[in-house]
């Protein structure tokens, strides 16, 4: 498979950065990952790099070279790094627990298949237009499709998350069958806050992803001015059908990859090392209650 890649992240007008976004991939998927760590909570930079460096770790273990269910796969990492966040904060004993949103993306096959919690987001677009795009966990967002009024609704109040003391709500997608030229998009809400649907799709269309991603933030920036939030992206463009080899678009340190080889820009063991000794038990849990939910619907639908 072939594709080019470019993310990109910017502080704002915030004290820190707390947005973390990365890819891994092995010679027959790819898995891209961003993280929105939530204000107003402790450490919501470190729940976004713990949620990238699960969800990393569990491709790696799974992905050999590809992964046998990826809806599972996905369900399941997202539950992993829901748990070990939780795992950090009680190793701590933080009164309040690290907090953030997460969207990935993962390729298999030619096939995307995706996951969100929160109000990250995931564009796909194709021939200028959008295709898909994830529907925020807001209040703002349920009361918008609802049909009620939403002028004055802060968008920032989302009804889950991961780290949360309640069990997070998720929505998984696909699979959809990329095309040559399709776009794909992860971005924070620094960006789709401060930028229409139609500007972030029509310049994701008219240029090259090493393009689109710093105009983008560069107009989401100057669009919101000295109080702008982080605006982090990360885009690929799907350049060839999926059974020719991996190769480096350009964009990006790759090499060609070999069975068995698995590459990452997913920084492991920096804020976290616990996640050195990943907590299988709490990951084995999540892959047993999504296979569960799975057969439970399956006996339903019969």
């Amino acid at each position: 498979m072939k594709f080019s890649v470019f993310q990109l992240s910017r502080r704002g007008g915030r004290e820190k950065n707390e947005d973390r976004m990365g890819y891994c991939y092995t010679r027959e998927a790819s898995l891209f990952v961003l993280a929105d760590g939530m204000g107003g909570h402790p450490d919501g930079e470190v729940a976004a790099q713990i949620a990238l460096q699960t969800m990393s770790a569990v491709f790696q273990r799974d992905a050999r070279p590809r992964l046998p269910q990826p809806p599972t796969f996905l369900s399941a990492g997202l539950m992993a790094a829901h748990h070990q966040i939780i795992r950090y904060a009680s190793e701590r004993a933080l009164l309040d627990t690290p907090r953030t949103t997460l969207v990935a993306g993962l390729v298999q096959g030619g096939e995307l298949h995706w996951v969100h919690c929160g109000d990250s987001r995931l564009y796909v677009v194709r021939d200028g237009a959008l295709l898909s795009r994830t529907r925020d966990h807001s209040y703002i967002e349920a009361q918008a499709n609802a049909g009620v009024a939403v002028e004055g609704m802060n968008r920032n109040v989302l009804f889950t998350c991961l780290g949360s003391t309640v069990r997070p709500m998720f929505d998984v997608a696909g699979p959809l069958k990329l095309n040559e030229g399709d776009k794909v998009l992860l971005c924070s809400d620094g960006l789709w806050g401060s930028l229409d649907d139609e500007e972030i799709v029509g310049l994701l269309s008219a240029l090259p992803v090493a393009d689109a991603v710093p105009a983008l933030v560069e107009r989401a920036l100057e669009a919101a001015g000295e109080h702008s939030d982080n605006v982090t992206v990360l885009a690929l463009e799907w350049e060839t059908p999926a059974d020719s080899a991996f190769e480096s678009s350009g964009y990006t340190e790759t090499q060609l990859m070999s069975e068995g080889v698995f590459a990452s820009t997913i920084q492991t063991g920096v804020v976290d090392p616990m996640l050195d000794d990943l907590d299988e038990e709490a990951i084995e849990r999540s892959i047993a209650e999504i296979n569960e939910a799975i057969r439970r619907t399956a006996t339903r639908r019969r």
